[in-house]
């Protein structure tokens, strides 16, 4: 079994084909698919898609570059969804330096908030992180959660570990898979294997193997485990059982809820 870490179900390039999404996805045993929110506008479509549809999981939260339109009031919202018994991270959060003209204060602001959130609910985070790894470090030293993951991660050595000794695992997808991605390639295959969890990100950072401009889909995360794989030097079945055992420690309300199925 593999599980997705990370996937935008709700996103508008998919339309309605959600059901058969999920179905691709479980056929090439993609068997449980994370899927974050990122601001208010569709908290509410990622809970319903992930009542819809077997095995896909939600996470709520206010991403870096949608704060621009939040609201504190938002954060209330937030909290509503975070109770919900099925919730099993906060996120999709962080921060984002890549586009200058976002506010950078603001962003902190939310982000501070909503690893508050994270505390008091005792979840794991969904982290997204752009030009901004130091200062996420900050935040997580200063406001204590119990973990989570670090979605696409391209940070240093240092950061990695960083980010692995507070309780973190790090997410590799499809941007693994380019050979251009030499520092990557080379995090993925020396890291400790206990700290890596694989995503798509769909249906962004499409993987190498795909023609330009077609979206990223949870049945491909096989390939990507596949790079994993041959960069480690071990078999695929050993990659899917270990990333697997990763993210159930990582979000350990999945193994709650596989539970009562």
């Amino acid at each position: 079994m593999l599980i997705d870490t990370h996937c935008h179900l709700d996103a508008a390039e998919f339309g309605g084909t959600q059901a058969d999404l999920v179905r691709a996805a479980s056929a090439n045993d993609v068997q449980r698919i994370v899927v974050p929110a990122v601001d208010r506008d569709n908290f509410e479509t990622v809970s319903r898609l992930c009542a819809q549809h077997t095995g896909c999981l939600p996470a709520y939260g206010i991403h870096p570059m949608y704060v621009g339109d939040a609201h504190p009031a938002d954060l209330d919202m937030l909290h509503g969804y975070l109770a919900q018994p099925s919730a099993v991270a906060v996120g999709e959060i962080g921060l984002d330096f890549f586009v200058e003209h976002y506010d950078r204060e603001q962003q902190e602001f939310y982000f501070s908030e909503q690893l508050k959130l994270a505390r008091a609910f005792e979840l794991p985070v969904l982290l997204h992180i752009r030009r901004a790894q130091d200062v996420v470090l900050k935040h997580l030293r200063l406001i204590k959660v119990r973990g989570g993951i670090a979605h696409a991660f391209n940070g240093s050595r240092q950061q990695a570990d960083e980010f692995i000794r507070l309780g973190f695992k790090l997410g590799f997808g499809g941007a693994m898979t380019y050979d251009r991605a030499t520092r990557l390639r080379e995090l993925a295959a020396t890291l400790p294997l206990d700290s890596i969890v694989l995503e798509t990100d769909a249906p962004d950072i499409p993987p190498a193997f795909l023609e330009r401009g077609q979206p990223n889909k949870p049945e491909y995360l096989p390939h990507i485990a596949q790079t994993l794989a041959e960069l480690r030097n071990i078999p695929l079945a050993d990659i899917a059982h270990i990333t697997t055992e990763n993210v159930l420690s990582a979000l350990p309300k999945i193994s709650q809820i596989m539970a009562t199925e």
